[in-house]
């Protein structure tokens, strides 16, 4: 009775969690019985100063929290991408054939059809395509079995359809006879129908491939669906280029709906994609390339992901990171190849056709409808350029042989011709300067908690001239983070913390990675975990929410006084405003690392408003274990609780738990206006 509850956290707001009957009887019983006095639940105390006034705040960059997306762990292809076939193209064993087709399967056995893969596909980019023997008919010697025989795909670890939702059904088929094909939706055994149609048409109408696209709506709901396709008619059909997705993703621009949402919460003021590992391959050959990303999805040839090894239709390509972009109101930031990958490397005297590609790529975001790759965008849907400012040279190259030489190439010319994009770096500038020209450095760091939360000084001594850091990989991992742990949170939010505090030199930074399908888990931890139909956060990602607010921010200074008992301890503050310029807070974050709850006795010194005490309120991000995780049997484990934050104001005392990130946040009254 009285405690607050879990809550989803969603960027739209949650309840306290105590209706304010309850709470002041609660608050009553305390009073009596002096059960809940502060000084009697915690073994330690400390004191923090935040100084308030106007002129003593500094302003945080617009752009200091935001996401980082790479297609690692079926982030895109099986995730936040819609597309719920696997490998619709048939092209993931390759261009020669004959080719491994997985996951399709055949529905029969080999007496009754063959499926095989050759080169004879309507698109140039993308040859092959499967041919469907079929051996068994209604008028032949050999019956087909009940129910036909085809071919079915299972998509990414089963297809979630749902009762009374609408799917797209798109696929090219070529034909010498007449034929009789049912595409259904069905359970993982294909016994039992969600969705069904039937194609029936004379061969002349399908001599030379032929697009056919239409809409199936569930009857029912299985998270363990597939599509089948299927026929009881002797005869010889290609197929290719198939296709089944939902239409209520996110504006209908392809993106899964939940995911997003999760995505959308966060607040973020950028977006770094494609990657990561993903852009440089471990070969060239099998690096991200732009081109071959955009326009019609059926022309797409896909491409093998040889470091994170799958493949990918790349039906999420250069476009679609734009878009999602775009459509989160964050800033774009692309990840390009500069001739290097991990295996293999062009030399600096050969590395201009990659600059040329690169401000191709530029053109097709920026450029005027009317320009040659600005019309190609025009085509795709969207003729008003993208917001493009900030262009990575490569990812985690520094070091490398030609990376200095073809680093320059790029930035010159990028520059010459956009001057107002920012160029980053691979190398760290955080010890020393760097030794040519950048905008801002990126900086990478995976270590342990206790590693991770002593970095919340990393950027105290590092050079104030020069380019920026944008800190676009950070994360604890290991045997502190499990598959994401609520002691790792709490060190990563002491970091970024630190990088809050350091503002003025730190421009940006992002969790990575960011997504994992818990089918294919290539990297622990991950900061959103899903499945085909369910999702969940990790305290990192939940931790996250905490910085939501930052990014444009004033901070404040906030330190704990020298002869407080806080090495566990790390604070800032910050002054914000809603997005509609109605509400002014004051948010103080407080990281308790140690296994002791502590008292804090907080002044805030200098504030010109009034505190709300009725519109205050507390956050908290504890567990009643530091190893403590969240997982699809239980979700909310571990996620931020809020209440009314009692005897809110200039001066308070509150308490930290033991493991714990808190954030006590003062609703401030309007200024008084003076007649």
């Amino acid at each position: 009775m009285g405690s607050t509850q879990k809550s989803s956290f969603q960027s739209v707001g949650f309840s306290v969690g105590f209706s304010s009957v309850l709470l002041h009887a609660l608050l009553l019983l305390c009073t009596v019985h002096r059960s809940c006095s502060w000084e009697e639940k915690s073994q330690k105390t400390a004191s923090l100063i935040v100084e308030a006034s106007p002129q003593s705040g500094k302003t945080i960059p617009d752009t200091l929290f935001g996401l980082f997306f790479e297609e690692i762990n079926h982030a895109g292809a099986g995730g936040l991408w819609a597309e719920l076939v696997s490998n619709r193209g048939f092209e993931a064993g390759g261009q020669n054939t004959p080719s491994n087709i997985d996951p399709w399967s055949i529905i029969g056995n080999e007496s009754f059809i063959v499926a095989s893969t050759e080169r004879s596909s309507c698109f140039d980019r993308n040859k092959v395509a499967l041919k469907m023997e079929v051996l068994c008919g209604e008028d032949d010697h050999i019956t087909c079995p009940d129910g036909g025989v085809g071919i079915y795909n299972p998509g990414f670890w089963g297809m979630n359809i749902e009762q009374g939702k609408e799917y797209r059904v798109v696929l090219h088929i070529k034909s010498l006879d007449d034929f009789n094909i049912s595409v259904s939706l069905t359970s993982s055994d294909g016994v039992r129908k969600l969705a069904s149609t039937n194609i029936v048409e004379e061969a002349s109408a399908f001599s030379n491939w032929k697009k056919i696209e239409f809409s199936l709506v569930s009857q029912a709901t299985n998270p363990n669906s597939r599509l089948q396709l299927t026929t009881t008619r002797k005869g010889v059909i290609w197929l290719d280029q198939i296709s089944l997705m939902p239409l209520d993703t996110h504006k209908g621009h392809g993106f899964r709906k939940d995911l997003f949402d999760m995505l959308a919460a966060l607040k973020p003021r950028f977006i770094r994609f494609p990657g990561g590992c993903f852009v440089e391959g471990e070969w060239m050959r099998n690096a991200f390339r732009w081109r071959e990303t955009i326009g019609p999805w059926e022309e797409r040839p896909g491409h093998f992901g040889d470091v994170w090894m799958y493949w990918t239709d790349d039906g999420l390509g250069f476009f679609e990171f734009l878009q999602l972009a775009e459509d989160l109101g964050a800033a774009p930031i692309w990840v390009i190849n500069n001739g290097i990958s991990h295996n293999d490397q062009v030399s600096t005297s050969a590395v201009l056709p990659f600059v040329k590609d690169v401000l191709d790529s530029i053109e097709f975001v920026r450029g005027p409808s009317n320009s040659t790759w600005g019309s190609v965008r025009a085509a795709m849907g969207h003729p008003d350029p993208f917001d493009l400012r900030y262009v990575a040279v490569g990812n985690e190259d520094c070091g490398k042989k030609n990376y200095l030489g073809n680093y320059m190439k790029f930035y010159s010319s990028i520059k010459t011709a956009y001057p107002d994009i920012q160029i980053i770096s691979n190398c760290d500038g955080s010890s020393h300067p760097l030794d040519h020209p950048a905008d801002l450095y990126d900086f990478h760091i995976y270590t342990s908690a206790n590693n991770m939360f002593s970095r919340a000084h990393q950027f105290d001594h590092s050079p104030r001239a020069g380019p920026k850091a944008f800190v676009s990989e950070y994360a604890v991992i290991g045997g502190d983070a499990g598959t994401g742990s609520l002691l790792a949170a709490l060190a990563e939010a002491a970091f970024l913390i630190g990088l809050e505090t350091n503002s003025d030199l730190v421009e940006m930074a992002s969790y990575a990675p960011l997504l994992v399908n818990a089918n294919d888990r290539r990297w622990n931890p991950d900061s959103i975990v899903f499945n085909s139909w369910q999702s969940y956060g990790t305290p990192s990602y939940w931790m996250q929410h905490f910085f939501k607010e930052s990014s444009g921010a004033t901070l404040l200074p906030a330190n704990f006084t020298s002869n407080s008992d806080s090495p566990s301890l790390f604070a800032s503050a910050i002054r914000w405003q809603s997005s509609d310029g109605n509400d002014n807070y004051l948010k103080i974050k407080v990281v308790n690392f140690g296994s002791n709850a502590v008292n804090i006795s907080v002044s805030v010194n200098g504030l010109q408003n009034s505190v709300n005490l009725h519109e205050s309120t507390k956050i908290v991000l504890n567990s009643t274990n530091p190893r403590d995780e969240n997982s699809f049997s239980s979700p909310n484990k571990v996620v931020p609780e809020k209440a009314w934050l009692k005897g809110a104001g200039t001066e308070m005392k509150v308490a930290v738990p033991g493991f714990s990130f808190s954030s006590f946040d003062l609703a401030l009254s309007p200024l008084a206006v003076s007649s």
